[in-house]
């Protein structure tokens, strides 16, 4: 670990105007925000592999009598599908912003803040766009039938079979626009961006604030439209869908199991509700308690929780085993999960969905779509599903 002092202050007026996260993280920094608060980082001052993170996190700690420091330095991390790979990321300087409105900067004691990045409304502007599908259709298909079949001859309850598509531009997209993009079209959901992972994520894997710990599972899906009464019409099926309630039922189980030995107690919601995001409705419960002491380091929770039964299936085992025998994919961090965790061992992760990946000359991106497939799933079906899903990445992308 780098020997570094850090400091911490809050924001002054004049560097709180024009003050964004998406300027902060700029075109090659970190982010992890909802709404207006969150986290931003740039530079990095040391990276390492997910395994040694919580490590890091207890010594930088130590490092620091400061309880306020400890809560505010910040690694910045993307966590595979498997849920045991990754990197973490410190970053020179990072910026936060509290759900309360308190802004704040840390960087080293003894060298200035790195700056934040004009930024820029346009991202696509005269780019030449292509899309085309990257794992075959009929491969997709016959992988959603396979999993069917599985879950009706009692080898699974549940498995989620992904897909994706690949989207090239004639010139290098501003990853910094298209975040500004991703604000406003999808400011309640969890965005992101590390090394060229971007994305809007409508679902909350854990949070531990304190000794509190938060989840919000969302499973079972169907399409938006725009027209308030046809959208009120389509949640009332999802609602009554016993193949979305099953489907959502044993996700919110295997989060509930997990978190349980951790807490003294967790409650969640009796029954889902339905959560709308820009193109498609979900089925969400929110699960929040209190963390025995002492409280388990976030990521320990992350890791434990990845991949959900809303991304790989139930059982896991046997679930995984499925995908990659069928799915045709290399989903690489899709699935996972990508947030931040403090040196205090706070932190907040979201499920790492509605995303790109894009390559490092930056005109070459992978987006990914999945769905959970249980013996009512019709592989046609299935892959409407995806074609909305996919909507939300593209619509940023192709759009001029």
């Amino acid at each position: 670990m780098p020997d570094v002092d850090f400091v911490t202050r809050e924001l002054t007026a004049s560097e709180l105007a024009g003050f964004s996260l998406e300027a902060a993280s700029g075109s090659n920094g970190f982010l992890i925000a909802r709404g207006s608060s969150g986290r931003a980082g740039r530079g990095v001052l040391m990276r390492a592999d997910l395994s040694v993170a919580d490590d890091l996190c207890r010594m930088i700690a130590a490092s620091s009598s400061d309880p306020l420091l400890a809560r505010r330095i910040t690694l910045f991390s993307a966590v595979g599908f498997d849920g045991s790979t990754g990197d973490v990321v410190l970053a020179h300087t990072t910026w936060g912003v509290d759900p309360d409105g308190t802004t704040w900067i840390v960087h080293p004691r003894h060298e200035p803040p790195l700056e934040m990045e004009e930024t820029r409304p346009a991202a696509t502007d005269g780019a030449s766009i292509t899309v085309r599908p990257g794992v075959a259709i009929p491969t997709y298909l016959a992988a959603v039938a396979a999993a069917r079949d599985a879950v009706r001859n009692g080898r699974l309850t549940k498995a989620v079979i992904a897909r994706d598509v690949i989207v090239e531009s004639s010139r290098a997209l501003d990853l910094a626009a298209l975040m500004l993009r991703m604000k406003r079209a999808f400011a309640s959901s969890y965005r992101y961006h590390f090394d060229g992972l971007i994305g809007a994520s409508p679902e909350l894997l854990v949070e531990r604030d304190g000794d509190v710990v938060r989840s919000h599972p969302l499973a079972g899906t169907t399409s938006r439209t725009g027209d308030p009464v046809t959208d009120a019409a389509l949640a009332a099926d999802l609602l009554a869908s016993a193949k979305n309630q099953l489907e959502h039922r044993v996700v919110i189980d295997m989060v509930h199991d997990t978190l349980l030995p951790w807490c003294s107690y967790l409650d969640w919601q009796p029954e889902p509700e339905v959560i709308a995001v820009a193109n498609v409705q979900h089925l969400g419960t929110r699960v929040e308690g209190k963390l025995s002491n002492p409280p388990p380091h976030v990521l320990d929770l992350v890791k434990a929780l990845v991949p959900t039964p809303a991304l790989g299936g139930h059982p896991r085992d046997a679930a995984l085993a499925l995908i990659a025998e069928v799915e045709g994919v290399d989903r690489g961090p899709y699935g996972g999960a990508v947030g931040w965790m403090s040196a205090s061992g706070e932190g907040m992760f979201a499920v790492t969905i509605r995303c790109a990946i894009f390559d490092h000359t930056r005109t070459r991106a992978q987006l990914f779509a999945g769905g959970g497939i249980v013996a009512a799933s019709d592989p046609l079906a299935e892959l409407d599903e995806t074609r909305a899903k996919f909507q939300a990445m593209l619509s940023l992308l192709v759009r001029p």
